[in-house]
């Protein structure tokens, strides 16, 4: 017996032995779980939440195709067409346009990551959760953040803003156009315009309004814009899109420190995605079923282009209702996000509840400093259609009849 084992020690050789010894004095302590032996089950739910938004057709049959090498002469290919789709939703001629592996939060990070070292002045818009998120992430950088704190459903007029920019000097501005946790759309004509003036930057995050409410990136004067792929583009999350003018690439490339993080490196980023004229090297490992996905959301906007996607039906016939819109002034309200208030005496959580049980259509409640104040009803590319508005509309009459009520 002991001559056999000798026999196969030498037969496997000292890692092989290793590797047998380590499997016997050890035992598998968790089990294989159940549920994964179960087929995958998702319900085929109506999704008019500010995102994510059903998938178009064409785009989730992209998803289902093989994937490739992320750097083989065709996987290039789509990345080049990915270029051109962004800067045609953006209308951009900047060459620094690419995807981010990662939410709209990823693409945000980009910019900030890139743009701000410690010590810079940021003046940041914050009239809502997004304004929140940038004024946390230029906290962590070390820059000498400056909040304009409007009050949810508020935004920023351009005298308010050059007040901002002469008191605190920014290098940089940010303004959320498409501010989805109330609803609200920032006016951005004249903002960068105003913003070169005082030699500041403008960082503009679109990501609820891209496709859904006309934006013009070089003509409005914006330095670096950014958006996602789950909203008015109709393709899965996980994927976000951004651009930066020249004058934003001059201040990456004065920077005395590198950015905190390598994934976010623009200039790797901008190397990989073909941007710099320089032979593509490895960055990291791109998620090619996603940009085939997003290749085709870009290609279906092409096809319908930009104005009839803008003309697209949105607003519920919410008043009708006797439901009051959270943001008063038609002029800017965000018309791919309706805010509505939560009507007195209701849980905006048994309405939420009961347009899903009873209609299967997706709704949300307010998110950060509008939580618990409105219900939020999101109209987002192929799902603005009149048909949808007369359902999330019934949905709501019912429920409103049938939810329980407070009435003291």
């Amino acid at each position: 017996m002991f001559r056999g084992l000798a026999k196969a020690r030498a037969a496997l050789g000292p890692r092989q032995v290793g590797r047998v010894q380590t499997m016997a004095s050890h035992r598998l302590l968790v089990p294989p779980p159940e549920a994964l032996r179960r087929p995958l089950s998702i319900p085929d739910r109506l999704l008019l939440t500010p995102g994510p938004s059903n998938l178009a057709p064409r785009v989730l049959e992209a998803g289902g195709m093989q994937a490739i090498g992320h750097m083989t002469k065709e996987m290039y290919q789509v990345m080049d067409e990915i270029k051109q789709g962004i800067q045609y939703v953006f209308q951009t001629q900047n060459p620094i346009t690419l995807a981010v592996s990662g939410s709209g939060n990823c693409a945000l990070e980009v910019a900030l990551f890139n743009l701000l070292e410690p010590g810079d002045s940021f003046l940041v818009g914050t009239n809502g959760m997004w304004g929140q998120r940038a004024l946390e992430i230029g906290e962590r950088i070390g820059a000498r953040v400056h909040p304009m704190i409007k009050e949810p459903g508020g935004h920023y007029t351009l005298q308010e803003v050059e007040e901002g920019l002469t008191r605190h000097k920014p290098v940089l501005l940010f303004l959320t156009h498409s501010e989805s946790s109330t609803g609200v759309m920032q006016p951005l004509d004249g903002y960068g315009q105003l913003c070169h003036r005082h030699e500041c930057l403008l960082l503009v995050d679109s990501v609820a309004s891209l496709g859904g409410a006309p934006i013009y990136m070089d003509q409005q004067g914006i330095d670096v814009l950014y958006s996602g792929s789950q909203k008015v583009l109709n393709g899965p999350p996980g994927t976000s899109l951004i651009s930066f003018s020249s004058k934003a690439k001059q201040k990456i490339d004065a920077r005395r420190t590198k950015p905190f993080s390598v994934l976010m490196d623009l200039k790797c980023l901008a190397n990989l995605w073909g941007c710099d004229g320089k032979p593509r090297e490895y960055h990291h490992t791109t998620s090619v079923i996603s940009l085939y996905s997003l290749r085709e959301s870009l290609a279906l906007l092409v096809e319908q282009g930009l104005e009839s996607s803008w003309q697209r039906p949105r607003e519920a016939r919410l008043p009708e209702l006797g439901l009051q819109l959270f943001v008063r002034d038609p002029a800017i309200r965000l018309p791919t996000v309706t805010a509505v208030v939560v009507p007195a005496g209701y849980d905006w959580r048994d309405i939420v509840s009961y347009v899903q049980d009873h209609f299967n259509i997706e709704i949300s409640g307010g998110l950060g400093p509008s939580m618990g104040k409105v219900l939020r009803i999101g109209l987002l590319g192929c799902n603005a259609t009149r048909k949808n508005v007369d359902l999330v509309t019934e949905a709501l009459k019912e429920a409103l009849r049938h939810c329980p009520r407070n009435k003291l």
